[in-house]
């Protein structure tokens, strides 16, 4: 393996992939691409933030009771928002 780790970790990134390595049959290291670890640990950030988890709870309440913008309104926020910003 050590002679086609260029090889293999090319496509585990391209391809997304994830390689897990085992030694004696155990789970020993796994081999990702990187920008997955990025996404991954991005994720995992707000849900160890006590005060985003919060956000992110109320965001979730306000789904449930039916307190969300229809397509047409946020269009016509982002267009004001577009035309006062400078170029």
């Amino acid at each position: 393996m050590k002679a086609r780790l260029p090889e293999i970790a090319e496509e585990v990134a391209t391809r997304h992939d994830r390689l897990q390595i085992t030694n004696n049959g155990r789970d020993y290291v796994m081999l990702l691409a990187a920008q997955d670890l990025e996404s991954i640990e991005a994720t995992s950030e707000p849900l160890n933030d006590p005060e985003a988890q919060q956000r992110i709870n109320r965001a979730e309440e306000a789904v449930a009771d039916g307190d969300v913008l229809d397509e047409k309104v946020v269009r016509a926020l982002l267009a004001r928002r577009a035309a006062r910003m400078p170029e």
